[in-house]
Formats: structure tokens, sequence, C-alpha cells
């Protein structure tokens, strides 16, 4: 055989092996994935607490200087007249002088007019405004009035027992979905718990039969 010559290579497959003996390893059924959705709550479980222990919510809640805060590039008319219009929509911005606490108040906007949240008669040359939120939580409610002039005014935030208590009651009715859904997912998980402490067990009694 000379040194260049091609040396032709079988391409026959081996056939395939096969053990004897049992595979010591068999999947087992895999539990389903869980799917528990929980809607994130809205508030906190105790509301009034926070409100009164929680040292932002404290300084809030004390009447202090407030400033419209919207379109503060424009000139000072066209602010006046941008305030007014936003109330009329239904929101307007405005923030706490004293901590730079910024907020965006909004009111439902009454066809044809402004909301009952927005009264521009009860001072001359002011409007009193009532805006309700959750903030950080907890439902709120701020109260104050600012001048139409100046666009400055005092506020403070109160707490809001009547939509605390709707938030509370829907926060309990999730709580207790959630928990039906946990319940039954820990059932459904039971079986397949059983399953995969045995399998181990199984494996090995092929081998020794004393187990």
């Amino acid at each position: 055989m000379m040194m260049n010559e091609t040396v032709p290579l079988s391409t026959t497959m081996l056939p395939h092996y096969e053990s004897p003996l049992p595979a010591l390893y068999e999947p087992q059924a895999q539990p389903p994935k869980p799917r528990l959705m929980f809607k994130m709550p809205r508030v906190v479980p105790d509301q009034k607490g926070k409100f009164e222990s929680d040292e932002l919510f404290r300084r809030l809640a004390r009447e202090t200087e407030v400033r419209y805060t919207g379109y503060r590039d424009r000139p000072s008319e066209e602010r006046r007249q941008k305030f007014q219009s936003q109330c009329r929509d239904g929101y307007t911005e405005i923030a706490f002088i004293n901590t730079g606490t910024n907020l965006q108040l909004s009111f439902t906007p009454a066809p044809g007019g402004y909301s009952a949240d927005v009264d521009f008669n009860k001072e001359p040359g002011k409007v009193h405004i009532k805006s309700h939120f959750i903030m950080n939580g907890v439902c709120v409610r701020w109260k104050g009035y600012l001048d139409l002039e100046r666009l400055d005014g005092v506020g403070c935030l109160e707490y809001d027992e009547d939509s605390a208590r709707i938030e509370d009651a829907i926060l309990r009715e999730e709580l207790d979905k959630y928990k039906a859904k946990l319940r039954e997912f820990e059932d459904k998980q039971r079986p397949f718990k059983v399953n995969m402490h045995q399998a181990p067990n199984e494996v090995f009694r092929m081998f020794d039969p004393m187990i």
C-alpha cells in the first residue's frame, strides 16, 4: 500500500445496545406548574394606623402652603387659564411647599360644568377643592383652596374613612379568594408529593429485595 493511498472506512453503524437491567431512573409525573394569581392590593391592612403613624402623612395632615405646578414655563395669564380649564376637566397638579410633595388631584367632572368637589363660589377670588385618592396604600382626601390670581393657597390631607371602608372590604375579599385558591392548589399537589417520596424506594428495591 502506498503512503498516499486512501483507505476506505466502513460506515456500518454498531447495533443499538439495550441493557437487560431496568432503568435506574424513570421520569415521574410532574406536578402542574402553579398558576396562583394574586391581585396586588391597593391599600395596606391598617390604613388608619399608617396614616396616624407615618411621618409623611403626619406632616401633610397639617395645613400648609400649596402651589399650582402646571405649565410653569408659560406666562402667568396663560397658567391661570390652564388651571381653571384643568379644574373643569377634572384634574390639576399641586405641590406642598414645605415637603416638596407633588400631587395630581382628580375629581369627577360634572357634565357641562365643574365637579361638586370644585367650588368657585365659596370665597371670592379663590377655588376650594376636594380630591379623593389612594396614597402609599392609604385612602386620603386632599382639602384646601388656591388663589385664582397667585395660584397658591393652603391645603392638607385627611384620612378618608368612607373610601377606606370600601377598599378594606375589597382587600378582604381578595385575600379570601387567594386563600381558597391556595388550599385548592395544595390539595392538587398532595398526590404528587406522595409519589415523589415513594419513587426512590421503588428503584432501590429492584437491586436489594431486603428494602
